[in-house]
């Protein structure tokens, strides 16, 4: 691997190969949380079409599946690091060494997240500050570097995924929300600041949708299909609109929760 880079001295790389031009040139690109039910269906259409990856996650076994399926769909590339992302001191070296590896980068989609046990955390502030760390500490680290790196090179696209839950508390899955809500906060304000440095930053909010980390949910069959929502975010990622709510009638129903009196939302079991 690199040379691990400091905070005052952002990534330091070999010279990058151009990955083309033009909407369907071969594109590079770095996922985080790569065994996310999410994150797999998009590497599957992205592999299919022939670009480069760059996948992470902590689970050795589920990454070299979706590694091996990734290549026998057509990926250019498909490189991996099992790598604990809540262990931020790890991100430097290991952004290093992924974009090294792909010689350059076009993409990085942030999917890492966990929903955590909300009364477990509502008893004991050791669960709940874990929650908050690996849905908010981790991500704004791999922000921060991966962001500085882009500006630097006034180009690349940033993908993060939050969620629905977070434009309101509420007491099925506050903890989870909060972490959510940060972390939507803290992308806005990345985007303001680098937008403009040619970036693009995208903010994904996904209402719910049917993978292994939901399939035990109340009412999970009526989740959205998870393969319908990573053929979206691979075509928004594309486009890079600012901020995506999928399946889109959720822009209309967060709209209507956010307009509720909290006089009345505080009574309401949701």
């Amino acid at each position: 691997m690199s040379t691990a880079p400091t905070p005052e001295q952002p990534l330091a790389l070999r010279t990058e190969r151009s990955s083309g031009n033009g909407p369907h040139a071969p594109k590079r690109i770095l996922v985080l949380g790569a065994t996310s039910g999410i994150a797999e269906a998009c590497v599957r259409l992205w592999a299919a079409r022939g670009d480069s990856l760059y996948l992470v996650a902590r689970n050795a076994d589920r990454l070299a599946a979706v590694a091996a399926d990734a290549r026998t769909r057509g990926a250019a590339l498909v490189d991996t690091a099992v790598v604990n992302l809540d262990d931020t001191a790890a991100h430097p070296e290991m952004l290093a060494h992924a974009i090294n590896s792909m010689g350059g980068l076009d993409i990085a989609f942030l999917a890492l997240g966990v929903l955590g046990d909300q009364q477990q955390a509502e008893r004991n502030f050791a669960t709940a500050s874990q929650i908050l760390h690996t849905n908010f500490n981790a991500p704004v680290s791999l922000l921060t570097w991966l962001a500085n790196y882009a500006a630097q090179r006034h180009a690349g696209t940033l993908a993060v995924l939050s969620s629905v839950a977070g434009e309101r508390g509420r007491k099925s899955n506050y903890v989870y929300g909060s972490s959510k809500a940060g972390l939507t906060a803290f992308v806005d304000g990345l985007r303001n600041r680098i937008d403009r440095e040619g970036v693009r930053v995208i903010t994904i909010k996904p209402g719910p949708v049917r993978t292994a980390m939901t399939e035990n949910m109340k009412g999970s069959a009526k989740f959205a299909d998870v393969e319908a929502v990573a053929a979206t975010l691979v075509k928004v990622i594309d486009k890079g609109s600012d901020v995506v709510y999928v399946p889109g009638i959720w822009r209309i129903i967060m709209a209507v929760i956010r307009a509720i009196p909290e006089r009345i939302f505080k009574k309401l079991s949701l």
